[in-house]
């Protein structure tokens, strides 16, 4: 039996992650207490995704109401599993720069502490299988916004020539700049899961991505960029645009890319690496860019308003350069744009979202 163990397995990431790799024959055991609920409220619940994975992989799908921050209920999963496990998979998290400046008790405790936990366990019980954390781009605070950039009509742009003209790379320092709460528990959990690999000899690796979507997000205001933006547009909710007059540039990659990406890894897992990871020059768009996409789509103008303050830390241009993942893995590819990132959201969401 080769078991994977997925933490946030009710959530985007880990929804997919968990029927990815269970069609590929692994039993999965998915650890998720719907804490996105707590987060956001009723719309950020994962449970309906809960229930679609389990009615899609069936007796193949173990589901654990566990909290990533009880570390007796993490070790005693990992104690059962043991070397079984040929798989991990951490993606549960606090993800909202907003929410953890309210509670940073609790952020710090689910992003760095339960990353910890997890970490631990599978050191302890299942020291050889590769472990694959969900970091985030903010680890690099807000030092993307000291690039060189241009104003365009519906965009910032970076300077042409730039050394990062292709995508922002992995040595970019994050020292020294604003990182938000948030940003500072994902910078504490990506750091020990680059430890674990150096110190422990652990199969370990950091994908740092920027705007993660997909069909299957349950996104609210607070989390889930485009996913929202679609979700307004369907709803005839009122979307409120942060700051940058709404030109700030984010690329999406695919949930469905993503993983990919982690299948690579898996099969050929390799000790402490970090990966810029993200729709890069092929799927990007800025603010303005996604609301008059959604309007296309959908066939109605999406209603906005727009408020002067950013969010704290928030990125004016993120691009990724995904260079180096691509070199360690050269079939893997980005395949899905935004436009067909959106559409897929559309159509996927008729019954949930339709007004």
């Amino acid at each position: 039996m080769s078991v994977a163990v997925i933490t946030g397995a009710a959530g985007l990431i880990g929804s997919e992650a968990a029927l990815h790799f269970g069609e590929l024959g692994l039993d999965i055991v998915g650890i998720d207490n719907d804490m996105r609920q707590v987060f956001f409220g009723p719309e950020g619940s994962t449970d309906w995704n809960r229930r679609r994975v389990e009615s899609r992989l069936g007796t193949s799908y173990t589901h654990l109401n566990i909290d990533i921050r009880d570390r007796d209920a993490l070790l005693a999963v990992f104690a059962r599993y043991g070397s079984d496990i040929g798989l991990v998979v951490h993606t549960a998290a606090q993800p909202s720069h907003d929410w953890a400046a309210d509670d940073p008790f609790t952020d710090f405790d689910v992003n760095a502490v339960g990353t910890l936990n997890v970490l631990q366990a599978t050191r302890i019980h299942s020291g050889t299988a590769p472990f694959i954390f969900t970091s985030t781009n903010k680890v690099y605070g807000d030092r993307p916004n000291s690039l060189p950039l241009r104003e365009l009509d519906t965009r910032w742009e970076l300077e042409p020539g730039h050394d990062y003209e292709n995508g922002i790379r992995e040595d970019m320092p994050i020292d020294a700049c604003l990182h938000s709460v948030f940003g500072a528990s994902k910078v504490a959990a990506d750091v020990m899961v680059q430890e674990y690999g150096r110190y422990f000899d652990l199969p370990t690796a950091c994908f740092r991505g920027g705007t993660l979507t997909g069909p299957q997000h349950s996104a609210s205001q607070l989390h889930g960029f485009l996913g929202y933006v679609m979700r307004c547009a369907m709803t005839r909710t009122p979307y409120t645009v942060f700051g940058y007059s709404g030109k700030q540039v984010r690329d999406a990659i695919h949930s469905k890319d993503l993983i990919n990406a982690f299948e690579r890894f898996w099969r050929q897992p390799r000790v402490a690496e970090i990966y810029n990871i993200g729709g890069g020059r092929f799927s990007n768009c800025s603010v303005l860019e996604a609301i008059t996409l959604a309007g296309k789509i959908t066939g109605e103008e999406l209603a906005w308003s727009y408020s002067e303050t950013n969010r704290t830390g928030d990125h004016i241009w993120w691009i990724s350069d995904n260079g180096r993942f691509e070199r360690h893995y050269p079939d893997w590819t980005v395949r899905h744009g935004v436009e067909d990132i959106l559409t897929e959201m559309f159509e996927a969401n008729s019954d949930r979202w339709s007004t």
